[in-house]
């Protein structure tokens, strides 16, 4: 082994615990890269494998009915690969592992089957007999069911006792929601079946007729281009919804998720790498300082600037290496926890683990540049030293004044300690703004989840509590008269019961587009309450449209546009409509008319889609609600909360891992800038202990200094983690929900005790590098 590698080993073992420290910081960023980037790709890769084997339609259109001899034609469309129909019903079944009867969606199988093909986990996929049924995989975990139990199916007014045939998967549903409003999957509290077209046709006089057409295409690029053709043909027949493969809930779900895990691990490493190239810089240019001597000497017997700058830049090489290494490892090894956390989230059969090695290559490169570029900025000093000049001590730094010296009134009460401790501190202005800056960073991160957790709670409490106002929300499976809301008065016992139209229609402001439910209210109605941005009350208008501010945000509309509503509905005009108001609305995406507008312009007369009620029953009514034949769904708003609930303790655990990680970074900058201190100042500290001053005040005196720049770092995270949350805010909000980030006081105080807690561990790990202090060595030479 060459003697400048050996010195590079023995410089590394003289500052092992920096060294250490630093390694850790690349070990954590990188591990966080490799894991999240290899698990985001291996779900990705796994969802597209599934999609293709199991034909995952590219097109969706929903209608009231259409006759099968009205969709035959639909494949002669120009770019129309194949088309099946099928029925789309809900309704309610009743298992014994469940006391309440759970909310169902029924689904009649195609005979062909060949989009959204099944995939087959238990049993068979294949439906032979009007009494069996196929259950989805989560909804039969979830219930304890199984191949060859019964089930009894309760749907419009009628019950129907069925024998499971097999336990399936479906492309549609790797995440299971009812609906936007939903977003947390139960599985146990709502359940996916599939029964024989025949079972529907002859129970519920469906004959001849399908609700939902599925379609795939012969080229996606032109997948808008068939929608407007598919719009314009099938229009007569009364759309109710129609729309493309990258709007089916499931899937957006899942591309939400990919494209927030890919901003996670191209952001979060930056920060470790960034605060690990600092920290070896500041660490190598006072190593460099110290071996002004060494040198000096290696010029002399003819090493060269550029072997002799190597020789540092390898010492850089070398934690980078270490570091890359041991965290590709972990994040390899982590990389498949996040693949079964994925798979407690998203039901993909044919999920598998690959290992990639392009992350390995690039986890290797995007360390090395680091630590190569921040080993080669400390050590272009060494082209300054000259071998004659590096014998003697390096000419001390003239003394300055600091400002608070000519704040009499402050500087003169201020203890010998005290004046040191402010000098120390803003004499050396580098490490001030390392270690505040590294804090500001620390604390933010720290914040992050913090006010995550409260933007989540949020998003549902607001929701759940604050926007919608009602106890039920009902939906009919067609259009009713109204006088279906005096029916319903008759079996519940409400303080207040409003008629709703929800309909979808197509929203327009130039070129951008949306279907979306805008839903009829009444003027005066009590179950929703509407905020602006600004959180001021905002009534029902008795003309014109109120938009949710995700929606606004989409098709670029704001208070006072003219925006253009078209309808689906036969016989009726396109309207055009002044956006009244943007409103604040957490989940989904919504406009909100006059309800006698909606029936006017845009929907039948005098019928409505379903009912909002509150009731003064303190029981559960849904089980009286759902036997009557034209309600398809009774949602519950108590048991919305109570889901979201249940998904607290996963939450939990989430903000744990941040704190930890930005606990890592705060420790590690705190421990490198603490130890460079007492490095650098040596000869002082050692003057001190001279003067009478014990090892427990020297450590107080660099304890105080800590103390300062960590309030000045927390002060200066306040705004940094506002900024960041600003950015979250804007990257994570999607179509399904509207995230409204706002840190706390409480949070704000929660992140700073965390922060001092890891400044404190790691300003008690130096205290033995003060005990190890030996003054009468230090004093012999001003050169070390």
């Amino acid at each position: 082994m060459k003697k400048l590698n050996i010195r590079a080993l023995r410089l590394i073992k003289d500052s092992k615990g920096q060294f250490l420290a630093v390694t850790i910081l690349i070990i954590v960023g990188l591990m966080i890269y490799v894991a999240l980037s290899m698990g985001s790709v291996n779900l990705a890769d796994g969802v597209n494998y599934y999609y293709d084997k199991t034909n995952f339609a590219d097109i969706y259109v929903n209608f009231f009915n259409i006759d099968k001899e009205s969709i035959r034609d639909i494949d002669k469309i120009e770019n129309v690969k194949d088309v099946e129909g099928r029925l789309v019903l809900d309704g309610q079944i009743k298992v014994e592992s469940k006391l309440d009867k759970i909310k169902t969606r029924v689904i009649s199988l195609p005979e062909k089957n060949n989009i959204n093909k099944l995939y087959t986990i238990n049993g068979e996929n294949n439906i032979d007999s009007d009494k069996e049924v196929l259950i989805i995989e989560q909804f039969a975990k979830a219930t304890g069911l199984k191949v060859g139990d019964t089930l009894k199916l309760y749907i419009q007014g009628e019950n129907y006792e069925l024998k499971i045939k097999g336990i399936v998967a479906s492309p549609e549903y790797v995440y299971i929601m009812e609906n936007e409003q939903s977003l947390l999957p139960a599985e146990d509290k709502f359940g996916i079946i599939y029964v024989s077209e025949s079972f529907l046709e002859n129970n519920l006089s469906l004959k001849n007729q399908y609700n939902e057409i599925t379609i795939k295409v012969k080229d996606e690029s032109k997948i808008k281009d068939t929608k407007e053709i598919l719009n314009n043909k099938l229009k007569k027949y009364g759309i109710i919804r129609l729309y493309s493969k990258d709007e089916q809930l499931s899937n957006r779900i899942i591309s939400d998720k990919l494209d927030g895990v890919k901003k996670v691990s191209d952001s979060v490493p930056i920060i470790f790498l960034g605060a690990a190239a600092i920290i070896i810089s500041a660490m190598l240019s006072r190593m460099i300082k110290n071996d002004r001597i060494p040198i000096g000497v290696l010029k002399a017997l003819g090493y060269s600037n550029k072997s002799i700058m190597f020789h540092y830049i390898k010492i850089s090489l070398i934690i980078g290496v270490i570091g890359s290494t041991i965290g590709i490892i972990l994040g390899t090894i982590l990389s498949s926890s996040i693949g079964n956390l994925y798979a407690t989230y998203f039901n993909i059969p044919v999920l598998k683990f690959n290992f990639y090695y392009k992350f390995l290559f690039s986890a290797l490169a995007i360390s090395v540049i680091f630590c190569g570029l921040s080993g080669a900025f400390s050590s272009r000093k060494i082209m300054k030293i000259l071998p004659s000049e590096s014998m003697k001590p390096e000419t001390p730094k003239l003394g300055k004044g600091i400002l608070l010296d000519k704040v009499n009134f402050i500087w003169s009460r201020l203890s010998f300690t005290s004046k040191m401790v402010m000098r120390n501190i803003f004499r050396n202005k580098k490490r001030l703004i390392f270690t505040s800056l590294g804090i500001a960073i620390s604390f933010a991160i720290t914040l992050m989840p913090l006010a995550q957790k409260n933007a989540f709670n949020s998003v549902f409490n607001d929701h759940y509590s604050k926007f919608l106002r009602m106890d039920y929300n009902i939906d009919f499976n067609k259009p009713e008269e109204l006088k279906a809301v005096n029916d319903i008065e008759k079996i519940v016992n409400t303080s207040n019961i409003e008629p709703k139209i929800e309909y979808p229609f197509e929203i327009s402001k130039e070129s951008n587009k949306k279907t979306v439910n805008i839903i009829g209210l009444k003027e005066n109605t009590k179950s929703y309450r509407f905020t602006d941005i600004e959180n001021k009350t905002v009534k029902l208008p008795e003309r014109g449209i109120l938009l949710s501010q995700g929606l606004a945000n989409f098709i670029g509309a704001k208070k006072g546009d003219k925006i253009k509503i078209k309808s689906f509905v036969p016989g009726k005009k396109d309207l055009n409509v002044e956006v009244k108001e943007v409103v604040k609305q957490s989940l989904g995406i919504n406009g909100y008319m006059n309800i006698e507008e909606v029936e006017d312009e845009l929907f039948y007369k005098d019928k409505i889609t379903g009912v909002y009620l509150n009731s003064k029953d303190k029981g559960n009514i849904k089980e009286s609600l759902e036997n009557i034949e034209y309600i398809s769904n009774v949602q519950s708003l108590n048991e919305m909360r109570t889901v979201f609930e249940e998904y607290v303790d996963l939450l939990l655990y989430t903000i744990s891992i941040m704190i930890i990680f930005a606990g890592i970074l705060g420790f590690v900058i705190v421990y490198s800038s603490t130890i460079m201190n007492i490095a650098e100042r040596n000869y002082e500290l050692s003057t001190l202990r001279v003067m009478g001053f014990s090892k427990k005040e020297i450590f107080n005196i660099i304890s105080k200094e800590n103390i300062i720049m960590t309030i000045l770092g927390i002060l200066i995270g306040i705004p940094i983690g506002n900024g960041i949350l600003a950015s979250l805010e804007k990257s994570f909000s999607t179509e399904i929900y509207t995230l409204e980030i706002n840190a706390t006081n409480v949070d704000y105080l929660m992140a700073s005790v965390i922060t001092i807690v890891f400044v404190i561990l790691a300003q008690l790990v130096t205290y033995k590098k003060i005990n190890k202090l030996n003054f009468i060595e230090s004093l012999k030479s001003r050169v070390s």
